[in-house]
């Protein structure tokens, strides 16, 4: 390789939450040659980042401003209310959103939810980060509800979280520029759904090989008597047979 030579890499950009450590080690045992580098983005900056050229692919929340990008929805999260752990929904398995229509519930500016409207009764002021958010739970301020990975991801002692009914669910999709479908991208989404190494579709298939013809055994010809054979020996008085065997009737015991 000349010093003029870049070795090749692909970019991948994932949201908050989304944990691709799965898929990155598929990619390095298939295609070692080829580094694979992780975006960290927020949900909100996402779209702009693959369509900026940021990352070839990335694991984003929907929805998402579909205009140049496509997309693969690949799960659905469940949605919880994030409590402390000495709150009295704490004692029950799971709240319905009309449950939280007393309790303060924030809202955090990037909000992955695609609310028509929040539960609950705002706060004063809308919290700039889920983190942030996380933050004033903890210090009994309200309640938050988002997917979650994000209640696993800013997990702390104090506080636990609770399914939520009747509440929007957020869904994870690997999304890439319309315009950019390149080898790679082929490569990461035949990962990503599954495909073996060996499959038929994506560059890093393996060419079916053409199935060859079984020959006869040389030995199974030999053994079989040849069609048609006339003033041959019997097999048992033959040389097929045991030696000097005769043809007779068995002698009698006495």
């Amino acid at each position: 390789m000349t010093g003029a030579e870049v070795p090749p890499s692909f970019r991948l950009a994932y949201v908050p939450g989304v944990t691709p450590t799965k898929w990155v080690r598929i990619w390095n045992e298939r295609l070692p040659e080829i580094r694979l580098t992780l975006v960290a983005v927020t949900a909100a900056e996402a779209a702009d980042v693959l369509r900026g050229g940021g990352a070839d692919a990335g694991f984003v929340r929907l929805p998402i401003d579909r205009t140049d990008l496509s997309a693969i929805p690949l799960y659905t999260e469940t949605t919880v209310v994030v409590i402390p752990k000495d709150h009295i929904a704490a004692a029950l398995d799971e709240v319905s959103a009309e449950d939280l229509a007393d309790e303060i519930v924030l809202h955090p500016l990037d909000d992955t939810l695609d609310w028509e409207r929040p539960p609950g009764q705002p706060a004063n002021e809308r919290p700039a980060t889920t983190a942030d958010a996380i933050e004033l739970v903890a210090a009994g301020v309200g309640l938050l509800v988002v997917p979650q990975s994000l209640a696993r991801l800013h997990h702390r002692k104090d506080l636990t979280y609770r399914p939520v009914t009747g509440a929007p669910e957020s869904r994870v999709a690997l999304s890439w520029p319309e315009d950019a479908t390149t080898d790679m991208v082929e490569d990461f989404i035949g990962i990503v759904r599954g495909r073996t190494v060996n499959s038929s579709r994506g560059r890093t298939a393996t060419p079916a090989q053409p199935k060859q013809r079984k020959r006869p055994d040389a030995g199974d010809a030999r053994r079989k008597p040849a069609a048609g054979r006339s003033g041959g020996k019997s097999p048992r008085g033959g040389a097929g047979g045991p030696k000097g065997g005769k043809q007779g009737k068995p002698r009698r015991r006495s």
